[in-house]
């Protein structure tokens, strides 16, 4: 395993500088939801109290794990916040991850305490307890269920667990080339510096400065939502317009009210196709932010026509949380379409050959970063992450860009092979895996293709077993019900063979020219 940072600047607990930030006036609200409901700073303090002394109730082992996959609610982010609050570490999981997957997370992690929806009890519960997880609780986005139940007569008063910035505050599973799943162990120390370090670079806006409302519409099973919005609002003790889920029409009916928006590239595109969009709509809003996947200079310069405003476009990762941002000051420079601006304060990016050689501005090569955000590891996996970083202590992000003559960086594409689809990672290699495992398949080769969308999906290319003819509607349907939607590819095309280098390897550059059109 690398040689950590040097000792990071914000030591502690992250819930105890998130709790510092709450406003003076508790009774003022923190969440309003998208179905009337509204929790004040007052209730998320009394909350987080509660459900942190449940899990301090259950007697648990230094360090371990909560795993949650659990619509998205009020009572979820307080889950987050109470398992902080606890000094306890926090695993969030698609809630499209079907039991194969859940079975994966669980018997790796080895949670000591799953919560999960009132539909899933029957067969998660079934997974977790066989592999030795104790407590296994539910909640649901009706504000159900038996950890709220259990956790409604405790008392609303909770010391904050004491903890060091160097201790792990969440695992998040991001997968590999190879298919495997690995977990990002992420420190309180990775995520407050990050916190921080947004929160003054965006020019957050504090309640004295005229206050700042985001509307908060993505998922909070990945960094994008839990980390980079929800900490944003919290450490600035801004509130938050809370959408069960993404509907373009709500987001525009609620921009009046807010000023700040983040989203994946997909939401932006779904925006610009309502009729409501203008500049009218969006007169009170500061800031648009877009990440998670690259987003096209079509939709930065339509969203500019149409409603007047610039694009942020970030980069980050499951195991850095965010590593650069366009600016938000235009003193510091213009939001340059196309790219994802300049290294964040404490953040150091450099672009490499294959030979490690540190390559000069406008050329392409692999990216590398170090920075007190950056995670402590890959979870029981140290030969994995000391393969993953450099002798010196820059961790390989596997993506490859350029610094062009301003210093801003562009990401040219990914040498993992990775396809995001609508905001989400989809690795071709465990597509692959799992199809060719299924009967009459020879062998599989899954790529993306650019979508107007989603930004890219999956196409899976089939060679058929001797003798066999396959039903693409079959293995479709059959990846539906084993996986998780996002991951499913769009097209199964049949092919007689892949075309490979003469090292054997499959030429994927050449199918994605074949497929580009495909759809």
């Amino acid at each position: 395993m690398p040689t950590h940072h040097d000792t990071p600047p914000h030591q502690g607990n992250l819930f105890t500088a998130l709790r510092a930030s709450f406003p003076t006036n508790l009774d003022a609200t923190a969440v309003e939801t998208d179905n009337g409901l509204f929790y004040t700073w007052r209730d998320l303090d009394r909350a987080t109290a509660k459900m942190a002394n449940l899990l301090d109730s259950l007697e648990l082992p230094e360090g371990s794990r909560v795993a949650v996959q659990v619509e998205k609610s009020v009572e979820a982010l307080i889950l987050y916040l109470a398992t902080l609050r606890a000094g306890f570490v926090f695993l969030p999981l698609n809630t499209a991850y079907q039991s194969a997957e859940i079975e994966y997370f669980i018997g790796n992690a080895e949670p000591a305490v799953v919560v999960c929806t009132e539909k899933n009890f029957g067969w998660v519960s079934k997974i977790a307890f066989k592999a030795g997880t104790k407590h296994v609780f539910t909640l649901s986005e009706n504000v159900t269920g038996s950890l709220l139940d259990r956790a409604a007569n405790l008392s609303d008063q909770h010391e904050i667990a004491i903890k060091n910035s160097d201790d792990l505050a969440a695992i998040l599973y991001t997968s590999g080339t190879t298919g495997r799943s690995k977990g990002a162990m992420l420190t309180h120390g990775n995520l407050l510096s990050n916190a921080l370090v947004l929160k003054d670079y965006w020019g957050w806006r504090t309640p004295d400065q005229g206050g700042d409302v985001l509307i908060h519409a993505l998922p909070i099973f990945h960094v994008h939502g839990l980390f980079v919005a929800i900490h944003g609002a919290l450490i600035n003790g801004s509130k938050m317009i809370w959408l069960s889920k993404f509907d373009p029409k709500v987001v525009l009916e609620k921009m009046p009210e807010a000023t700040i928006f983040m989203g994946v590239p997909t939401l932006y595109v779904r925006l610009l196709a309502e009729p409501g969009l203008n500049q009218d709509v969006v007169k009170n809003m500061r800031l648009f932010i877009a990440g998670s996947a690259p987003l096209l200079i079509e939709t930065f310069n339509a969203w500019q026509t149409q409603t007047g405003h610039t694009i942020l476009e970030r980069y980050g990762m499951s195991e850095t949380a965010m590593l650069t941002s366009n600016p938000y000051d235009t003193k510091q420079g213009e939001r340059r379409g196309g790219t994802v601006g300049f290294p964040l304060q404490g953040v150091t990016i450099r672009v490499q050959d294959e030979k490690n050689k540190t390559l000069p501005t406008g050329e392409i090569g692999n990216i590398e970063v170090k920075g007190p955000n950056v995670f402590k590891g890959y979870w029981r996996m140290p030969e994995k992450t000391a393969e993953e970083f450099t002798a010196d202590g820059f961790f390989k992000t596997g993506d490859v860009g350029k610094y062009d003559e301003r210093g801003y960086i562009t990401i040219v594409g990914r040498s993992k092979d990775l396809i995001i689809s609508g905001g989400y990672n989809v690795y071709p290699a465990e597509i692959e895996g799992y199809l060719n495992d299924l009967p009459g398949i020879e062998e599989s080769a899954v790529i993306g293709i650019p979508h107007p969308d989603f930004g890219e999906v999956g196409v899976a290319l089939l060679i058929a077993k001797k003798g066999i003819i396959l039903d693409h509607a079959k293995i479709i349907a059959n990846m539906k019900a084993n996986l998780a939607n996002f991951k499913v590819p769009k097209q199964c095309f049949v092919i007689d063979a892949l075309p490979r280098n003469t090292m054997g390897k499959v030429q994927k550059n050449i199918l994605r020219e074949q497929y580009a059109k495909g759809l």
